[in-house]
């Protein structure tokens, strides 16, 4: 980062630090040596997001942390403090229904496959001798069903402790990093009233009088220290997570003790279900009640509930297991066991806040519409659609490969060979559907490739005038036209992932409708039907089974890679660069947040300096850096922010964040950006497919944006560059010159209005001097 092999740490540790070369560790006392160049310095975080092997574990987030994004896609919103409230609410909903179906394909795996069929079938536990303890035909203490079922939910329970100590552990060391502001005001927003995010939005709505415009989010106290709300969701979804196992066992044992009757009074069971309903019914209310509070900085923690809420829980998955492990010699396990009605139940109620998602969603971006936001509003249920797809994709997968894996030869669901019954049936035709959704995505992506290259082909003309009077080359042409015609395919993303959504929502729909009406997977539920039907059908039944386990599988392969690879491991942390910029207003099973961190780092580097020194900044930043950088100079005070110069190139600032996220990285939220800080500007490439223009559309010229940059920088070859130079895309801003000339014009511009950096002398006084220094 910093084009010099000697470094010294300045501030920070091994995690997150500001580097510096090692000439320039002490660039304050020696203002003389910097008259005409600046003193740099690096903030590197990548330790935030790539670190040791237990980050390969973030794969298994990925719904968790996509269920997440779509809180903060939210439009923006002017004065709908209601429909801001209710489009959190959902969200959490979504959120927490994901942890009870991560939790019900473990019970799924565990209580169903393993130890209610497998275990009861001999011909499947006899091939599976570390079942044998387990089997109903050994006869032994663990024989009965009751008693293997809660052997069994130690594995689901273990899931869900897992989840907590991972979701604690990360807790303690990204949310409670205390942010830059050290005042404390938890009593002016007991209640969370501040979810409403956003310029212009008001602190009451209910009360019109009283609407005040409030500050961008992202410049709020509270922004970026989620510590207690994070917390009440962790204990929500982990007594969510618990209470789900315990109704797994629970409720098979109380189904037999209605139905054949046996030692145990009924009684108990009720009294059990009815505590189970009571503490899902809390747990509902706790995800329901408080959003994330912005404009203070929370210090408070709910104590009792975070200690009492998943304890209660775990207390009453104890009482189930014990329940159901109570001697019952005339119980028999047959068939599955039903799982189906939970299963249905989790996949129609996950459609239908998608739904409601979407209406709240498109009733506030007609209240407020911006051109640029993402499929006019509804980027986040569709986001929301993809993290139910990817979960049911996961639990669907582990459920059928775990059955595939212990019937042997034989497809579960199918009879004949089977000697299991199987996963539930939704399951399989849910696994059917994947086809489907493959052959409707290829007629928008042969749009795209036909679209693609049209553009290409167009590009021609221009590429070749913009680059005379070098002579034409017709390969050179063709490829500096493709690159620039590929990288703008990133524009049509959004339209991509609504397909992809809206088709996963109906298709759903018509698995669920397809599983309940039938009761049978699909390749038995059309025989009768016409051949060609039967064979399609059955032909998609295993082409999906196929494929979901495919998947699975290189999911697997992925996190064994990245635990033993360092590389691997920085290549997730760069993909999820933009999905763990975010707090975790959603769901606290989500990777954490490395930008509760980073920025109160930088933040409070850029104040501490410019009070020390009273000198003036320029800060840079590329890719997701250049976001990095917008959020810290937001949560400076005035005093710093007019001391600071932005240099943002490669930024994917208003090309991403601006259209997904527009309430608070949208026009107006950048224009008073630009208006916050000393000067701006922003570097560009055609040839980039992440950076764009900031695109600040302002009666006067801003001169913000500067691009597109020639890339390459020579058409062909040249004397004083006598081999081809390379397209470089995203990468290696630096090397273009126009980067030292406007990082240089920044500087300038900051020059002669604000005083000299001071070299400083005995008694604190300060003499004008001509250092300079780039952050």
């Amino acid at each position: 980062m910093l084009g010099d092999p000697r470094t010294v740490r300045v501030t920070g540790d091994a995690t997150a630090a500001v580097y510096r070369r090692t000439e320039d560790a002490h660039g304050e006392k020696h203002p003389e040596r910097y008259r005409d160049e600046p003193v740099a310095e690096a903030y590197c975080w990548s330790g935030l997001t790539s670190g040791n092997g237990s980050r390969a574990l973030w794969l298994l987030l990925l719904p968790f942390m996509v269920v997440n994004l779509a809180h903060w896609m939210r439009p923006t919103a002017t004065g709908r403090t209601r429909a801001v409230r209710l489009y959190g609410v959902v969200v959490r909903l979504v959120a927490l229904s994901l942890t009870v179906l991560l939790t019900a394909a473990a019970c799924e795996v565990a209580l169903d496959l393993v130890a209610w069929q497998c275990a009861g079938t001999s011909a499947c536990s006899e091939r599976r001798s570390w079942l044998g303890f387990l089997s109903s035909h050994q006869g032994g203490w663990w024989s009965q069903p009751g008693r293997r079922l809660a052997l069994a939910a130690v594995v689901p329970a273990a899931v869900v402790g897992l989840l907590w100590y991972l979701s604690n552990r990360t807790w303690s060391a990204y949310e409670s990093q205390s942010p830059l502001d050290a005042t404390d005001a938890d009593a002016c927003d007991p209640d969370g009233a501040e979810e409403v995010h956003g310029p212009g939005a008001p602190d009451t709505a209910d009360d019109p009088e009283s609407a005040r415009p409030v500050p961008p989010a992202l410049s709020r106290p509270g922004f970026w220290y989620g510590r207690r709300l994070v917390a009440r969701l962790r204990a929500a979804h982990t007594a969510a997570g618990f209470l789900t196992v315990a109704a797994f066992v629970m409720g098979a044992a109380a189904r037999h003790d209605r139905t054949v009757g046996g030692s145990v009074p009924q009684v108990f069971g009720l009294v059990v279900e009815g505590a189970l309903v009571l503490c899902a019914a809390v747990t509902v209310w706790v995800v329901c009640r408080r959003g994330r509070s912005e404009s203070v900085r929370d210090t408070r923690l709910d104590g009792a509930l975070i200690t009492y809420l998943p304890g209660s829980a775990l207390a009453l998955l104890g009482v189930a297991v014990v329940h159901a492990a109570w001697s019952r010699p005339e119980w028999v396990s047959s068939g599955s066991l039903s799982g189906e009605t939970a299963f249905r139940l989790l996949a129609l109620g996950q459609g239908l806040l998608v739904v409601v998602l979407a209406l709240v969603a498109r009733s506030l971006y007609r209240r407020t519409p911006e051109p640029r936001t993402t499929l006019y509003g509804l980027g986040g249920p569709s986001v929301a659609m993809l993290a139910c797809a990817l979960g049911g994709v996961m639990t669907g997968g582990v459920a059928q490969r775990v059955a595939d894996w212990l019937d042997g030869p034989g497809t579960p669901g199918m009879g004949g060979g089977s000697i299991i019954e199987g996963p539930p049936v939704l399951l399989s035709w849910q696994a059917s559907v994947i086809p489907v959704l493959l052959l409707l995505l290829l007629v928008p992506v042969l749009y795209l490739v036909v679209r693609t290259a049209r553009r290409a082909r167009r590009m021609g003309p221009d590429i070749e005038a913009e680059y005379a009077p070098e002579p034409p080359d017709r390969a050179r042409t063709r490829r500096i036209a493709r690159i620039r015609a590929t990288a703008a395919l990133t524009d049509s993303a959004p339209w991509i992932v609504g397909v992809v959504s809206a088709a996963t929502l109906l298709l759903g729909a018509a698995a669920v409708v397809g599983s309940w009406t039938s009761g049978e997977v699909p390749g038995l539920a059309t025989d009768g039907a016409a051949a060609p039907v039967e064979s399609l059908v059955e032909a998609a039944q295993s082409t999906g089974s196929w494929l979901i386990g495919f998947g699975f599988i290189l999911f697997v392969a992925g996190g064994r890679r990245a635990y033993r690879d360092a590389s691997a491991r920085r290549t997730i942390g760069i993909l999820w660069d933009v999905g763990t910029f975010w707090p975790r207003a959603a769901h606290p099973f989500a990777p954490p947040c490395y930008a509760e961190r980073a920025v109160p780092d930088l933040a409070s580097r850029m104040c501490a300096w410019t009070a020390t020194t009273r000198g003036r900044l320029i800060i840079s930043g590329h890719s997701q850096g250049s976001v990095l950088a917008a959020a810290a100079v937001w949560q400076l005070p005035d005093t710093a922010r007019r001391r600071v110069g932005l240099l943002t190139y490669g930024s994917p600032i208003e090309r991403l964040y601006g259209r997904w996220f527009p309430a608070y990285f949208g026009a107006v939220p950048l224009l008073g950006l630009h208006d916050s800080v000393h000067c701006w500007r922003n570097l560009w490439r055609a040839t980039d497919p992440i950076g764009g223009p900031v695109r600040l559309a302002t009666d006067h010229d801003p001169r913000v944006d500067r691009g597109p940059l020639k890339d390459p920088l020579a058409y062909g070859r040249t004397t004083a560059l006598p081999l081809p130079e390379p397209i470089l895309g995203h990468s290696d801003y630096q090397a273009d010159p126009v980067f030292a000339q406007e990082r240089t014009a920044l500087l300038d511009e900051l020059g002669p209005r604000l005083p000299r950096q001071g070299a400083g002398e005995e008694g604190g006084r300060l003499h004008k001097s001509s250092g300079r220094s780039s952050g």
